[in-house]
């Protein structure tokens, strides 16, 4: 342990205090799995994660339970009849998408230590003046040094283990959402690439859920996987912090395509950008709007491109009374 940056605050409890404590999600061991560094488990993490979760709604697909029904954003003659491209055709795709941003990832990502090979204590010993002036800014000086003296340690270690990990996941999510919100847009405004590239993923005019990477490899390359890395290197994170990242905007990519509003769906509680919100776009009436995608919809409320069921519903109701006036 390097203790070269101790702070005046800390004190030999203190410091055994973060030496010795981690938190629950905490793996010691250089690798999360013992045959595969990190880094390239990073790389297979959103892999399995998309086709697990595309499994399970694809049992669900199939299962012929009638409880479902309810929850079907469409029922089941709509995949059959209105979508342009086969089952097998979306599949092939997907694979081709993996298989590129596979290829990427073995350039990009690079190995790191990982677990007890970093020098975590060293590390929050690095946040210790930065807190301590943030401290004494905030409460005064000596509320502030007092705090520090018998709360310094657990404000270093709630930093280090929990609030920055957070920020950075949140910026992650921000990066995404902001560079897929305004590249998704384009390519639906501009019809030159809507027409080359977007209207690939527009052929499953019935979202499903393996189709959800169902695109044309150059914009599954741009959007999608360009995306990711990008948040990756402006978050600064960590391999296990990216494979996080990674993990869960895969998930929530495949949830909004799945087909099914599910109330008790931890990834559709997450914010109104859930599978009826995205429905709405891959439908004709909202092919302008709900640009926003994979987590929140800011983008769509501050720029004005949101519609909902209800907006919907009035579009509608004022075409009839127009037509009932023209009539």
């Amino acid at each position: 342990m390097n203790t070269t940056n101790t702070s005046t605050f800390l004190d030999a409890n203190q410091l055994e205090y973060l030496s010795t404590h981690r938190p629950f999600y905490y793996v010691p061991a250089p690798s999360l799995l013992s045959s595969l560094p990190d880094h390239y488990f990073a790389l297979a993490v959103p892999v399995i994660a998309y086709w697990v979760l595309s499994l399970f709604f694809h049992i669900l697909d199939t299962s012929g339970w009638k409880w479902l029904d309810k929850y079907r954003i469409h029922d089941s003659e709509e995949v059959k009849t209105r979508n342009l491209v086969t089952r097998t055709q979306v599949v092939w795709a997907v694979i081709v998408q993996h298989t590129l941003q596979t290829a990427l990832g073995l350039w990009w990502i690079e190995e790191a230590p990982g677990g007890d090979q970093v020098d975590h204590v060293a590390n929050m010993l690095r946040l210790a003046p930065a807190l301590e002036t943030a401290n004494k800014w905030v409460f005064g000086q000596d509320v502030g040094a007092n705090l520090l003296a018998t709360k310094g340690a657990d404000g270093l270690y709630t930093l280090y283990w929990w609030a920055i990990p957070a920020a950075k996941f949140f910026l992650g999510m921000f990066i995404i959402d902001t560079y897929q919100y305004f590249l998704h847009r384009t390519i639906h405004m501009n019809s030159f690439l809507y027409r080359k590239f977007h209207s690939y993923h527009h052929r499953l005019y019935v979202p499903y859920a393996f189709g959800a990477l169902y695109n044309h490899p150059l914009e599954g390359f741009f959007i999608d996987t360009l995306g990711a890395l990008i948040a990756e290197a402006i978050g600064q994170m960590t391999t296990r912090e990216a494979m996080f990242l990674f993990a869960v905007s895969t998930l929530k990519t495949v949830d909004d395509h799945c087909g099914y509003n599910l109330p008790w769906d931890p990834l559709q509680l997450f914010s109104p950008n859930n599978a009826d919100y995205h429905d709405i776009h891959h439908q004709a009436i909202g092919f302008k709007s709900n640009f926003s995608q994979p987590f929140f919809i800011h983008w769509d409320v501050i720029l004005g491109t949101r519609m909902t069921r209800k907006d919907i519903e009035e579009r509608r109701r004022v075409q009839k009374e127009k037509q009932l006036k023209s009539q």
